[in-house]
C-alpha cells in the first residue's frame, strides 16, 4: 500500500531540488527512500510516494488536490484488489537532470537505454498561436533528429488555428517544427480504432488514422497546467493528443459522443483520458516501444493548446524521462507543486480533479505512481 506518512518527506526532497538553483541538483536529495520501510536505496535515488494535496497531515487548501475526484475510482477493483496490486508494484524509475538544454534533453533520454525499432513517431504539441509555450524547436532538434523521427500530431476538435490539416501544418512551419523534422497530422485521413481493455467508461479509443504508420513512440511533453484536463503531462499527450478529432469527442464525453467534445462530467473525462493512454500503450508492446521525456520549464495554468495562455508562474524545473507515463506524470506534479509560484497551479489541478487521471490510470495498469527520482546531474 501507497504510504502517506511518507508525503511531506517527498516534497520536502523536492524543494530540496528546486532550491539549489538551475543547473545544480540538490545536495543530500539522493539515496533517500521516503516508504521508510525499505532500505536506504543505492546510487542517486529519491523514491517518492503521495503529493502534499493526498496527505491527511496538510492543512493547506490548495494542497488538497487528490480528493476531488476519488468517488469516480470505485468500481474498477474492489479495495482489497487494489491494495494487492499496491503492494505487489514496483516503483518506476523518473530520471532528472536540471539542464534544460538539448544536451540536457539527450542526456536524460539516453538513460533510458530505449532503442527505437522501425518508424519512430515523435509526439508533441505544436502549440496554439500566436503566443503558447510550446517546445523550442531549437531544444528538441538534436533528439528529435538522433532517434530519425518523425513529428506527430492530431487535429482539435475546438477550432483554433490547428483544427484543419493545412492550417495546422503552417502552425507547424510557422512554429519552426518543419524546419527541424518531417511532420505528420495524423487524423488528416480520418480515424484508426483501439481496443480498450479493462476500461469503465472507453471501449475503444479513437486515434489518427496514420498512428498505425509507426512502430515505436517518442513522447515529448511540456508540462503544464491545463484548462478542463487540470494538467497536461505524458498522459495527455498520449489520450486526447493522439486521438483525432472524433477521438477526442469520445474522451471528451466519456464515450457518449463522436462530434462534440462538450457536455462530459469532469470524473468521466479524466478516466477516460487514463483509458485512452492505455490503449495506445497495450499496443505498442504493452508499453515497450513507448518511452517519455517531459520539460518542466514555463509552466503556466494553461495549456500549450490556449494562444493566449496566462503568464507562467513557474519557470525553470529540470527534464524528465521514464518509461512509466504515471510516474513521470507524478514526478512532474510533485516538482512542480513544491516550486515557488505553484498555488494557482495546485489550485487548477485540484478543481478539474487532475490527480484523479492518474489514480485510475494506476488502477487500470497503466503504470504506477510510486517512482525513484533519480539525478543525472553528477554523473
Amino acid at each position: 500500500m501507497r504510504r502517506k506518512a511518507g508525503a511531506w518527506i517527498g516534497m520536502a526532497l523536492a524543494l530540496a531540488v528546486l532550491t539549489t538553483g538551475c543547473g545544480q541538483a540538490a545536495e543530500g536529495a539522493t539515496s533517500v527512500n521516503t516508504e521508510m520501510q525499505k532500505e536506504e536505496t543505492q546510487g542517486q535515488t529519491v523514491q517518492s510516494v503521495e503529493t502534499q494535496g493526498e496527505s491527511a497531515e496538510s492543512s493547506e487548501p490548495d494542497s488538497a488536490v487528490a480528493g476531488n475526484g476519488a468517488q469516480g475510482a470505485a468500481g474498477t477493483q474492489g479495495a482489497a484488489g487494489i491494495q494487492q496490486a499496491e503492494e505487489e508494484a514496483e516503483p518506476s524509475v523518473v530520471y532528472f537532470t536540471s539542464d534544460i538544454s538539448p544536451e540536457g534533453l539527450k542526456k536524460a533520454y539516453d538513460q533510458l537505454n530505449w532503442t527505437p525499432e522501425g518508424n519512430v513517431a515523435v509526439k508533441l504539441s505544436t502549440g496554439e498561436p500566436p503566443a503558447s509555450n510550446y517546445l523550442d524547436p531549437e531544444l528538441i532538434k538534436d533528439l528529435v533528429q538522433s532517434v530519425n523521427g518523425t513529428i506527430v500530431e492530431c487535429n482539435t476538435a475546438y477550432g483554433g488555428s490547428r483544427s484543419e490539416t493545412a492550417m495546422h501544418m503552417q502552425v507547424a512551419k510557422d512554429h519552426g517544427f518543419t524546419a527541424i523534422a518531417d511532420v505528420d497530422i495524423l487524423d488528416a485521413e480520418g480515424s484508426m480504432a483501439l481496443p480498450v481493455e479493462g476500461g469503465i467508461r472507453l471501449s475503444e479509443n479513437l486515434v489518427g488514422s496514420h498512428f498505425g504508420n509507426y512502430d515505436s513512440y517518442l513522447v515529448l511533453s511540456h508540462f503544464k497546467g491545463h484548462a478542463m484536463a487540470g494538467f497536461g503531462g505524458a498522459i495527455k499527450n498520449i489520450s486526447i493528443g493522439l486521438g483525432s478529432q472524433e477521438g477526442k469527442c469520445l474522451i471528451h464525453t466519456s464515450g457518449e459522443s463522436h462530434n462534440s467534445p462538450w457536455g462530459g462530467d469532469q470524473t468521466g473525462f479524466t478516466e477516460s483520458m487514463a483509458e485512452a493512454g492505455k490503449s495506445v500503450s497495450d499496443y505498442l508492446g504493452n508499453g515497450e516501444r513507448i518511452v517519455y521525456v517531459s520539460v518542466l520549464n514555463n509552466i503556466s495554468i494553461d495549456c500549450d493548446c490556449n494562444g493566449n495562455p496566462a503568464e507562467p508562474d513557474i519557470h525553470d524545473i529540470g527534464i524528465l524521462a521514464s518509461t512509466d507515463p504515471v510516474a513521470i506524470d507524478q514526478a512532474s506534479i510533485d516538482l512542480a507543486f513544491a516550486a515557488e509560484g505553484s498555488e494557482a497551479l495546485q489550485r487548477r489541478v485540484g478543481d478539474r480533479q487532475g490527480l484523479h487521471t492518474l489514480e485510475h490510470a494506476e488502477e487500470i495498469g497503466l503504470g504506477v505512481r510510486d517512482y525513484e527520482l533519480v539525478s543525472i546531474d553528477e554523473q
